[in-house]
C-alpha cells in the first residue's frame, strides 16, 4: 500500500523511487508544463529518503533540475553556491529543522523562494515557517499536481528582498512579533503608530502622502480628510526619536511625511 504522507505521482516515477539518493542534479529542457522555455533548478530538502527520491524524480520527469539536502546545513552551503529558483524544504529535518534552515537563509541574504513542506498541519507552525521566512506552506500528504502548482507560481514572483525584521539605520521592527527597537532599547508602541512605523520602514527615503498613510494604516471607514496621520505621526517621534536625540521622520512639506534612509542616526 502507497505511504499516504508521499505525494502522487506517475507510473515511471513510483516505479523508481527505490533508487539511492544523492546531490547528483538530474535535468532536461523544460516542456510545455513549464512555461518559461528555459530550466527551473529546485533545492529539495528532505532526510526521508523514499520521498525525497520521490519528489526528484517527479520533478524530472516535468523537466527541472533537482538536488537534494538531507541535512538543512548542507542546503544553507547549496544555496549559497548555487542559484535556485526555488526551494522545496521539509521542517523535520536532523541537525537544525526547517524553521531554522529558512531563517538562517534569509540572514545570510538567500531570497530564493521557498515552499515548506511538512506533516506539521497546526495553525501554529504554518503561521512560524511563514514567520520565519518561507513564501509558501504544504501539508503531507498532498498532491504532487499541487505541489507543481505552488512552485510555478512562486518563481512567477519577482525575486527581492523580503526580511523578516526590518532595518533602517538602528531601528528595527519585527511585524510578526509586534517588536521595535532603537538600538537596544524597546520601543512602546500603539497598533496604529507600530502600523505607521512599518509603513515608512517599508520604503524608507520616500516621501508618502498623508493619503498613502491612510492607506496603508487605517481601513476604508475611515475619515481620510482626518489629520489622524499628522496626530499620530507627532505621538511616533515623541517615541521614536525625541528620547533619542534624533529626528529620522522628516515632513516633506506639500506632501507628506518620510522616513530618513539612515534612520536617524
Amino acid at each position: 500500500m502507497r505511504n499516504p504522507a508521499l505525494p502522487k505521482l506517475s507510473n515511471q516515477a513510483a516505479k523508481s523511487w527505490s533508487a539511492p539518493v544523492s546531490r547528483t542534479t538530474l535535468g532536461v529542457p523544460f516542456g510545455s508544463s513549464c512555461e518559461t522555455g528555459s530550466y527551473m533548478r529546485v533545492l529539495i530538502v528532505e532526510d526521508d529518503v523514499k520521498m525525497a527520491n520521490l519528489v526528484r524524480r517527479g520533478l524530472h520527469e516535468e523537466g527541472m533540475v533537482a538536488d537534494v539536502a538531507v541535512k538543512g546545513e548542507d542546503a544553507i552551503g547549496l544555496a549559497a553556491a548555487t542559484e535556485y529558483d526555488a526551494v522545496v524544504l521539509d521542517v523535520m529535518l536532523p541537525g537544525i529543522d526547517g524553521f531554522e534552515t529558512c531563517r538562517r537563509l534569509r540572514s545570510e541574504g538567500i531570497w530564493t523562494p521557498v515552499l515548506m513542506l511538512t506533516a506539521l498541519d497546526a495553525v501554529e507552525d504554518r503561521v512560524r515557517g511563514l514567520d520565519q521566512g518561507a513564501d509558501d506552506y504544504l501539508v503531507k500528504p498532498f498532491s504532487f499536481a499541487e505541489l507543481l502548482a505552488r512552485l510555478r507560481a512562486l518563481v512567477r514572483r519577482e525575486l527581492v528582498e523580503r526580511p523578516t525584521v526590518l532595518e533602517v539605520g538602528n531601528l528595527r521592527l519585527d511585524p510578526a512579533t509586534h517588536e521595535a527597537w532603537r538600538g537596544d532599547t524597546a520601543l512602546e508602541l500603539s497598533p496604529k503608530e507600530f502600523s505607521l512605523l512599518e509603513t515608512l520602514m517599508r520604503r524608507p527615503g520616500e516621501a508618502l502622502s498623508r493619503f498613502q498613510l491612510l492607506e496603508h494604516s487605517w481601513d476604508y471607514h475611515f475619515e481620510k480628510r482626518s489629520n489622524v496621520v499628522d496626530v499620530y505621526i507627532r505621538y511616533l517621534r515623541e517615541k521614536v526619536d525625541r528620547p533619542f536625540g534624533v529626528e529620522s521622520i522628516e515632513t516633506v512639506r506639500g506632501v507628506g511625511y518620510r522616513l530618513r534612509e539612515d534612520g536617524g542616526t
